[in-house]
């Protein structure tokens, strides 16, 4: 088995010789990130430099594509500026392996530093006691800034050391390490602590769709951003153009991950939520968790389609429109003369509605037709109407061409002869409001957020578009007009604009108002170097001056241009707490990865949303068929086995099915209930002393295990005594900024979030950077605290169909110490709390 050595066995000396030796290596290392970044430094500066002077069309093409790649590796640079080293691998041939954050070569191009996705590296992640392939010992490096500050070994062959090496060997179990330390209020890497589940989920391939599937604690989100990591750098060139995207469920979750995947290099990475997937809609309200079941049934396909139809109507008769038959400038101001009134039969615009429905065109692209084909009904009824005019009695059309006559020029339109003559005539109709206004009634151009927002709103379109929803469903769905979109809004969004399309002439007028603004622009700029005297030394172009007039910004990186697109195709697609989104989510996913490249995270167990999966296959076989498979991590690091087995107690009673997994860590405190007394509105009397008293005892034992963890001799300082901060510029910051505070969450009844978080003033802005946080059951999905206070757990439970699962995932948020707070009765399920 793997020899493990603490630190306090053996002689001191072992401890500091090894600390001596890594840190030579580890200067040497962070001697030549330092090279290389202001190498790409430079040459981004010079390529820079160099766009001011002008040149060429191709030229410039060519220093934008340059200009991005020096600025894509001076971020890859500097975001791995934390822990760039943190590990080494020695084989048993006698080959040593660095193994850190990125790859680094030196001046003669070798190898000092191996990326942790290389397959070289792969030996540090998959060796056992049992397995151990080539290695003879692994050791993890624990750094600060750029000190080493800890080695640990692992002894896989002690024959195969040398005598030296073995008298050195020093350390702990690094995972161990690791889930010691406190809560940051932000999510980190764990490259260094990666384990041989996960390592198999991370370097799974790159074809189909792979489900992760793992309970509180065994690190599937993380493992998840570090598969997306392993993915760009192995298939750099397809996803480098085409992007990742990773789906979450809350943007406080998205926070939480920000700093995963930019502190491994990353940064082709798009982050969000459903509720952001639709460009320019950010929803956040919630939906009753009937609206939720309903918005997210695939039977709303139907609706949304029927709503589109129902939004293509025929007049109740025959269309008619009142239109000026002449008009006249008068004191400049126009008068019209004589009207007429026309009419296009409601049989004509039936014919045109239905041959606009068969063409198969989205709503906006067919409305063109429909608009072309009552036009020229109308026109034809103009034409008829003013041959009429010509057969008047010789008294009447005497007196109508007096009136005519009143004006210099007659302008009268031509009769139509033909049916060209009728389409022209149509275009000429089209000029007036009132025909404008009739069609629009009955083809409406209709964008994605209006059709939604005013069916919502409108109790007949809900009826007409859905007959086969129950009454109380299709009242679920009826909300006011303008309310704030939700999460389960955006799906139909985009359903809708899959539906509309667009308008393309709208769209082709839009494409050439910008030529003629852009036209006025070089001319305008052409005058400008005329008068300058610049257009004679050709210093500058009319079209370049006018472009850096009409610049928009600097140039958008991959995940700009996608985050902005809705038809953006992606590389790969990591879907978190997949296990919350609706049979209507998934489509909007699936459009954006039409390659079927997914990584899916979740937990069947957690699911909360009434919408959400029951099975894997439920949700991804109509897309694959059965062609994914399932990766399943089975142990949890984070929750102590103390806390675990009160939480096993919760899932055996909501979801028996279900199983949880084996937690790795025991000897934590007891869970424990305290009863509180109910203030006089039903509030929670003496909560905030309580949460008090948690917090001190987490930042005790946090202190203490910070102590002993980290020998005094080998923390870097400055001047004044303080840690070294890392280098300007990196956007790195030191490891325990936040280690000291600790965290703790308040987990309470959705109904009592407000009420709550009054009770707990606070200075920062974000949730995760304060001390005490107050979330609901949905809001902690996916974080961890040090300590977890839960408050009025049978509300909790009473409070919606997925209550029991909403209690499992508030009593696994804690890595350290769960408190129950209770004014009355505990659930059953909790009986193994200790009273207090």
């Amino acid at each position: 088995m793997a020899l493990r050595q603490p630190g306090t066995a053996g002689p001191a000396t072992a401890l500091t010789e090894a600390i001596r030796v890594e840190q030579t290596r580890l200067t040497h290392l962070y001697g030549r990130l330092d090279i290389l970044r202001e190498q790409a430094r430079s040459s981004l500066a010079a390529v820079l430099a160099a766009g001011q002077a002008g040149g060429p069309h191709q030229a410039r093409i060519e220093r934008d594509v340059s200009a991005a790649g020096h600025s894509r590796r001076l971020a890859r640079l500097s975001g791995v500026e934390h822990g760039l080293c943190f590990g080494r691998i020695d084989e048993t041939g006698g080959q040593t392996h660095y193994i850190g954050r990125t790859g680094l070569r030196d001046d003669d191009g070798e190898i000092i530093l191996t990326d942790w996705r290389a397959p070289a590296a792969r030996p540090f992640y998959t060796a056992s006691p049992g397995d151990p392939g080539p290695l003879a010992r692994r050791r993890h490096l624990r750094t600060h800034g750029r000190a080493v500050v800890g080695v640990d070994d692992e002894v896989f062959d002690l024959d195969r050391l040398s005598e030296r090496d073995r008298r050195g060997l020093v350390g702990e179990a690094a995972l161990m390490a690791a889930l010691r330390r406190g809560r940051t209020g932000r999510m980190g890497e764990v490259v260094a602590t990666i384990q041989t589940e996960q390592d198999r989920v991370i370097r799974s391939g790159l074809a189909g769709a792979l489900v992760v599937h793992g309970g509180p604690g065994t690190g599937k989100t993380v493992a998840a951003l570090h598969r997306a990591a392993y993915l760009l750098y192995t298939h750099r060139e397809v996803l480098q153009r085409r992007g990742v995207l990773v789906v979450g469920p809350t943007t406080l979750f998205s926070r939480y991950i920000a700093q995963v995947l930019p502190s491994l290099g990353e940064t082709d990475v798009v982050v969000a939520t459903l509720g952001e997937l639709y460009p320019g809609v950010r929803a956040t309200a919630a939906d009753s968790p009937a609206a939720a079941a309903v918005k997210g049934d695939l039977r709303m396909v139907e609706v949304v389609a029927a709503a589109v139809r129902d939004r293509q109507r025929l007049p109740a008769g025959d269309l008619q429109v009142t239109i000026p038959v002449r008009t006249s400038l008068r004191d400049g101001v126009e008068v019209v003369v004589e009207e007429m009134t026309i009419s296009a039969p409601q049989a004509a615009c039936a014919a045109a509605r239905d041959r606009a429905r068969r063409s198969g065109l989205p709503h906006n692209t067919a409305r063109r037709l429909f608009v072309l084909d009552v036009l020229t009904a109308l026109a034809a009824d103009e034409a008829a109407r003013l041959d009429a005019l010509v057969a008047l009695p010789a008294e009447e059309a005497a007196r109508l061409e007096a009136l005519l006559a009143e004006d210099e020029e007659d302008l009268r339109p031509e009769e139509p002869r033909d049916a060209d003559d009728l389409r022209y005539a149509g275009k000429v109709l089209w000029a007036h409001p009132a025909v404008r206004e009739a069609i629009e009634q009955l083809w409406p151009y209709l964008t994605p957020e209006r059709l939604v927002g005013e069916f919502l709103a409108d109790p007949a379109a809900i009826a007409s578009a859905a007959p086969q929803f129950s009454p109380a469903e299709r009242q679920a769905l009826l909300r006011p007009y303008g309310s704030p979109w939700t999460p389960g809004d955006v799906p139909l969004l985009d359903e809708a604009a899959e539906l509309l399309g667009a308008d393309i002439a709208e769209e082709r007028a839009a494409r050439e108002a910008e030529a003629e603004r852009w036209r006025q622009e070089e001319a305008y700029a052409r005058g400008v170097l005329e008068f300058t005297g610049l257009a004679e030394e050709e210093v500058m172009e009319a079209g370049m001056l006018a472009g850096r007039h009409h610049d928009p910004g600097p140039e958008t990186t991959t995940a700009q241009r996608a985050a902005a697109d809705r038809t953006w195709a992606y590389g790969h697609v990591i879907v978190d707490e997949a296990q919350e989104l609706s049979a209507m989510a998934w489509r909007t996913v699936m459009r954006r990865i039409p390659a079927r490249s997914l990584t899916v995270v979740g937990d069947l167990a957690q699911t909360g949303s009434a919408a959400g999966a029951r099975s894997w296959g439920e949700m991804l076989d109509p897309y694959l068929e059965g062609r994914w498979r399932e990766e399943r991590l089975t142990v949890n690091y984070r929750t102590p086995a103390e806390i675990m087995t009160l939480a096993a107690d919760v899932l055996a009673a909501v979801a028996p099915e279900q199983e949880a997994p084996g937690p790795v860590r025991e000897g934590g405190d007891p869970p424990r209930a305290v009863r509180l007394d109910a203030g006089a509105k039903g509030g929670v009397t003496g909560l905030p002393a309580l949460v008090e008293a948690e917090l001190a005892v987490v930042r005790a034992s946090l202190g203490e295990a910070e102590s002993a963890a980290r020998p005094a001799s080998a923390e870097p300082e400055d001047g004044d005594g303080r840690a070294s901060p890392p280098p300007e510029g990196t956007g790195a910051a030191p490891e325990a900024a936040h280690v000291a505070g600790g965290r703790l969450a308040v987990i309470v009844p959705d109904a009592r979030h407000a009420e709550v978080a009054a009770l707990f003033p606070h200075t920062a802005a974000d949730v995760l950077d304060r001390p005490v946080a107050v979330l609901t059951p949905a809001a902690a999905k996916g974080l961890e605290f040090d300590a977890v206070v839960v408050v009025e757990p049978a509300e909790i439970l009473a409070q919606g169909p997925m209550g029991g699962r909403d209690l499992y995932v508030a009593v696994t948020r804690a890595t350290r110490r769960l408190t129950v707070a209770h004014t009355g009765a505990l659930p059953d399920m909790l009986s193994r709390l200790e009273r207090h």
